[in-house]
């Protein structure tokens, strides 16, 4: 017998046809292998026992991303490659935590084959060559406002979040820690990787990866487009041209710096990135919103600066294409499906989505 929540999941595919697929499956990229001197001893070491166990002569395969792919029937050239952002898995592109689905089926459904990410160190990818502490801290009403559903646990006034609790449930349930230290350098490895063994495809990022993914595309020419939703850090500029730190009530934004032989790479592919709602232009009291004004503010900046060099970035603010409501989770949003139509008029337009 079905449960309320599998019924509640099923009821809203109920009207839309089946996807074709010719291939689906899942692998690892990148990673490295750790090695302890010694001698495995398959009598004295065999024994599953952590109390008292040995790593005398054995290896730890570890710190690589996990792939999970779909190629649907009649795919078009470039795949969309979906990068998570922090506390967070490939989860935030499939279904949505109310249950309708996510980019990976949207995209599906447009004939794109998607490549879903879960980073080195995170999800899927959890096992570390390096030991962290993870911590069990009650945080989700934290989480509720950097996320900009609302404050403490109380929405936003027309918020593109569903009421259900049953959402938010699942919303808080798809946070997820990092099983070693954040390694910044180990994701861009990884995910460069993955574009030398898929080939040319787009990038589509989130918040933390947003960042990340600029750093990626300076070092693989396999990305012929970035896709960015409301990046928050590790904006590059050239040498000599990096804007002055940003002040938020709770921290700061600093830009990185590269030199302009790195930096023309980011000229050369059309990038578009998108911000959702509840993002003051001034400074406000709520740490929740005053970080996003500083990556917003700082966006502005990043992008004069690629087009300035000749680069074709484009800046999307939603609630000025008249998507208001939208959290940090426009993929997820109750308009996601709208949010998702911005970004295939945008692939289209930069001929990213040819057969």
């Amino acid at each position: 017998m079905l449960t309320m929540v599998q019924l509640w999941v099923i009821g809203t595919y109920a009207q839309k046809p089946p996807v074709t697929l010719v291939e689906q499956g899942s692998f690892t990229v990148g990673g490295s292998i750790k090695s302890s001197p010694g001698t495995f001893d398959p009598i004295t070491h065999g024994a599953f026992n952590p109390s008292n166990q040995s790593s005398e002569g054995q290896t730890l395969h570890g710190d690589h991303a996990t792939v999970f792919y779909q190629i649907p029937d009649s795919a078009k050239k470039l795949p969309l490659v979906f990068w998570h952002g922090y506390g967070q898995s490939m989860r935030t592109w499939q279904t949505t935590p109310d249950g309708r689905e996510g980019f990976q089926t949207l995209f599906l459904r447009r004939n794109f084959p998607i490549y879903l990410i879960d980073q080195p160190r995170r999800g899927l990818s959890g096992r570390s060559t390096e030991p962290t502490t993870i911590s069990a801290a009650t945080d989700d009403q934290l989480w509720f406002g950097i996320f900009r559903l609302g404050t403490g646990s109380t929405f936003y006034p027309d918020v593109q979040f569903s009421d259900d609790p049953e959402a938010l449930n699942q919303f808080f349930r798809q946070i997820t820690p990092d099983t070693g230290p954040l390694n910044i350098n180990l994701n861009i490895e990884a995910v460069s990787t993955l574009f030398d063994k898929i080939g040319p495809g787009v990038l589509v990022t989130h918040s933390h990866s947003g960042g990340q993914g600029w750093l990626t595309a300076l070092k693989n020419g396999n990305i012929k487009g970035i896709a960015s939703y409301e990046p928050g850090s590790n904006f590059v500029f050239p040498e000599g041209e990096v804007p002055e730190t940003i002040p938020y009530v709770g921290g700061a934004l600093s830009a990185r710096s590269v030199p302009m032989t790195e930096f023309k790479r980011l000229t050369e592919i059309p990038i578009v990135i998108y911000y959702g709602d509840y993002i003051p232009n001034e400074p406000v009291a709520h740490p929740g919103q005053e970080q996003w004004r500083a990556a917003l503010q700082m966006a502005k900046l990043w992008t004069a600066t690629v087009n300035k060099h000749g680069g074709d970035a484009t800046l999307v603010h939603l609630p000025e294409k008249g998507l208001k409501g939208n959290t940090h989770f426009p993929m997820s949003d109750l308009n996601n499906e709208k949010v998702a139509v911005l970004l295939a008029e945008w692939l289209k337009e930069k001929g990213l989505d040819k057969k």
